[in-house]
């Protein structure tokens, strides 16, 4: 690849802006999208997105635009940074607009409802394009701390190890260090679950217990993960790294976090629609909860955690009568 790197990433939320400022910073051209012109107008008058990351400043080398057809044209690297249940339906509308040989990267982390399918899945179905093209960025990487150009890792991750670093070279900054990685399946899991996890977190934090009980949830929510992924052809190794343990132990520990601060608030006793309407970004975990654990029960792998919280999102169980079913399971060995 010569010449300037151009990048298109569809979805200026908080995620999607601070990955168009990591990308610029690395020296791309890079076209934010978003459905909002008066919004994509204020970026470009004012550097800032007021909506997701106020008094951030971007760099000059971001341009907003509401217009899919002009932020696709060219791209080295189309980045879908849109909620995950939604990538289906945005997909197939920007498929047609496409430049030819883009690689498509995906932010996003959850698994899709009914299908079952992981993010890079969905892409290939609705893009029609092999999956050496596809790549996943991953990890400890809140938006908020990574506008503030924060020093944070990451891991890029595509089963094509020459893709995975032309995207490493494009998103590398003082700031933001990737690493790559061909595992895209462990990768993905990673991120999905642990939202599912950070829920749990948040729940117990908001019962108002304590950090025995919190790192008890976060060491057996990663055997969780790793015995999903194992089972699914997942590296074991990969769930140590940034994508499985780093993303995890951030996504449970901070307040910056939506998925645990959405339990939290279920944890005070809110209910799921009071919770839902006083968040204003997606939490992943909530509907991503559902899908990995029909994942679990597909490939026979047993996660107590998940349906724990699938029964407090979804099924109405007060958090405090799960987390009473859940102690008195049956006592065994620790074994991943």
């Amino acid at each position: 690849m010569t010449g300037t790197v151009k990048a298109a990433v569809f979805g200026n939320g908080s995620w999607g802006t601070a990955f168009a400022m990591v990308l610029a910073d690395a020296g791309c051209e890079v076209a934010l999208w978003g459905r909002r012109p008066a919004l994509a107008d204020t970026i470009n008058s004012t550097r800032t997105n007021p909506d997701y990351l106020p008094g951030t400043r971007l760099p000059d080398g971001v341009t907003a635009t509401s217009d899919a057809a002009a932020a696709a044209a060219g791209a080295d690297f189309t980045v879908l940074a849109v909620p995950s249940q939604t990538v289906r339906a945005n997909l197939a509308d920007w498929a047609p607009l496409l430049a030819p040989g883009t690689v498509l990267v995906s932010l996003m982390k959850g698994v899709e409802l009914g299908s079952a399918m992981r993010m890079s899945e969905v892409i290939e179905d609705v893009a029609k394009i092999p999956a050496e093209r596809i790549a996943v960025v991953t990890g400890p990487n809140l938006a908020a701390e990574i506008a503030a150009r924060q020093p944070a890792a990451a891991v890029v991750a595509c089963s094509d190890e020459g893709v995975a670093q032309r995207l490493q070279a494009a998103c590398h900054t003082p700031y933001f260090r990737p690493y790559t990685n061909t595992d895209v399946i462990g990768c993905e899991l990673g991120g999905a679950v642990k939202n599912v996890i950070g829920l749990a977190v948040g729940i117990a934090d908001g019962m108002g217990l304590g950090d025995n009980t919190k790192g008890s949830l976060i060491t057996r929510g990663l055997a969780e993960t790793t015995r999903l992924g194992l089972a699914m052809g997942a590296d074991p190794m990969t769930f140590s790294g940034l994508a499985g343990l780093g993303d995890l132990v951030a996504t449970c520990s901070s307040p910056l976090s939506r998925n645990h601060t959405f339990g939290t608030n279920l944890g005070r006793g809110m209910t799921l629609e009071e919770t839902i309407a006083v968040t204003k970004q997606t939490a992943e975990g909530v509907k991503s909860c559902e899908s990995v654990l029909e994942l679990g029960r597909r490939h026979g792998v047993d996660m107590p955690l998940t349906e724990t919280v699938v029964g407090i999102v979804h099924e109405g169980k007060a958090p405090l009568v799960a987390l009473r079913e859940l102690m008195a399971r049956s006592a065994k060995p620790e074994r991943i």
